[in-house]
């Protein structure tokens, strides 16, 4: 006979993992207590530790994206710099029409 499968909605999910992650409880500890099969919540914790790790990154940039933040940077102080300009302008100006 064919067996039904239980859906689970997002939300249930989500806080199952945290509940791992929050309490440190082992998975089939957790499982048991929600009355899920260990396997099942397993999977869920190991995709929701993957989109982390995805999210974050490993910290380390490659050469492309080093080199693009350089460049960024010597961009950013370039604009800094004429902003910096452009305000003792106008300060010079509207000190200047003031008189």
């Amino acid at each position: 006979m064919a067996e039904t499968r239980r859906r689970f909605d997002p939300d249930f999910r989500d806080g199952a993992v945290r509940i791992v992650e929050e309490t440190g409880k082992p998975i089939a500890q957790v499982a048991r207590d929600l009355g899920i099969n260990p396997g099942t919540l397993a999977n869920w914790v190991n995709m929701a530790r993957k989109r982390k790790a995805l999210a974050i990154g490993n910290g380390v940039l490659d050469a492309d994206e080093r080199a693009e933040l350089a460049r960024l940077r010597r961009e950013n102080a370039e604009l800094q710099m004429r902003c910096d300009v452009l305000k003792r302008s106008l300060v010079l100006w509207v000190t200047d029409t003031t008189r």
